[in-house]
């Protein structure tokens, strides 16, 4: 349908339903990477799961609450961003990231935040985009840290991951300031 260049091999496309088995095959391939930060990938497990998770979010994008979209690298998914949540009413959402070994390091990520924080602040009128991550993904960490975000605080022990209780940082942007930064 459309897409939007992150690099000269590499695009950001909408995540639909009808896409699960290539969903799912990225999952397989990014599970190590992402189970432990997104919690859909842990039940993305067939293709009936992909497809009610990519369903879950089509029906976000249908009440304006949400959206999921994938990066592609050479013509394969190896990644993706997404509205976690979009309250356009409260002027507030939440982004969210994820890639597999193929796509870290190439700044990717971090082009595909950059546009959906472009998006939500200047085109949909947002007033804040907030980023939420564990304090031992550094790598998320950097993502916000590179796009300017500003650490609102950290709550202690707030999310559990296989037994273990991890402290959750909440990171935001605020439009004036995004105006700013551009």
């Amino acid at each position: 349908m459309y897409a939007v260049p992150l690099a000269d091999d590499a695009e950001l496309r909408p995540l639909e339903p009808w896409r699960a088995a290539e969903f799912l095959a990225h999952i397989e391939r990014a599970r190590a990477n992402v189970d432990p930060w997104i919690p859909w990938a842990t039940f993305s497990t067939d293709l009936d799961s992909a497809r009610a998770t990519l369903q879950r979010y089509a029906d976000r994008l249908a009440a304006d609450g949400g959206q999921i979209f994938g990066i592609w690298l050479d013509g394969t998914l190896v990644g993706g961003v997404m509205f976690v949540s979009l309250d356009a009413k409260g002027g507030v959402c939440e982004i969210g990231a994820w890639c597999e070994p193929a796509a870290q390091g190439r700044g990717l990520i971090t082009a595909a935040v950059r546009r959906l924080v472009d998006h939500a602040l200047v085109e949909r009128g947002l007033h804040r985009v907030e980023w939420h991550n564990s304090s031992v993904n550094v790598r998320s960490r950097a993502v916000a840290q590179k796009l300017g975000m500003h650490l609102d605080g950290v709550m202690r022990e707030s999310i559990e991951f296989q037994g273990v209780r991890q402290d959750y940082e909440v990171w935001s942007m605020l439009a004036p300031d995004w105006r700013k930064t551009r």
